[in-house]
């Protein structure tokens, strides 16, 4: 088995698990945006509702018509109240995807630079073998050149 398998392994899962947090984030922002839009529309809706049947009680002045508006006026606070604490869930939940996401994006960069650190001691081991094959046919051929009493043969 490569030493490396394990580490390619190691890595692909790592990559695995922040593509899915990537996926929960985008995901989670989604979700924050659709809370924080909704709860805009019903301030939006509640303010020119309010606008609206103000100027109609300045004209015409029934009780009934006030009391109808103002138990609205108090459903509708408790809607965007409600939408609010929604809007507020769904930021803190984008903000621990971001968390995650950037925990798994941190243990990818790791498994990458170990990756990288093996590959450069197994590429230093293999150079050492190397020289040290080349050392030792260098002495054999040296050897091989002495003659019979441990020295050179003499020129001649």
């Amino acid at each position: 088995m490569n030493a490396m398998q394990p580490l390619a392994a190691l890595l692909a899962q790592s990559e695995r698990e922040r593509d899915l947090a990537l996926a929960e984030q985008q995901r989670a922002q989604a979700s924050c945006d659709a809370a924080q839009a909704q709860a805009q529309q019903l301030l939006d809706y509640r303010r020119e509702y309010q606008q609206r049947w103000n100027a109609q009680f300045s004209r015409a002045g029934q009780i009934e018509l006030v009391r109808c508006y103002q138990s609205f006026v108090e459903r509708l606070t408790e809607a965007v109240d409600q939408q609010g604490h929604i809007a507020e869930r769904a930021k803190q939940q984008l903000a621990n995807a971001v968390v995650a996401v950037r925990a798994a994006e941190t243990r990818c960069a790791s498994v990458r630079k170990l990756i990288e650190r093996r590959t450069a001691e197994l590429r230093q081991a293999a150079g050492r073998r190397e020289q040290q094959q080349t050392d030792e046919a260098a002495a054999r051929a040296a050897w091989g050149r002495l003659g019979p009493n441990g020295r050179p043969p003499a020129a001649g």
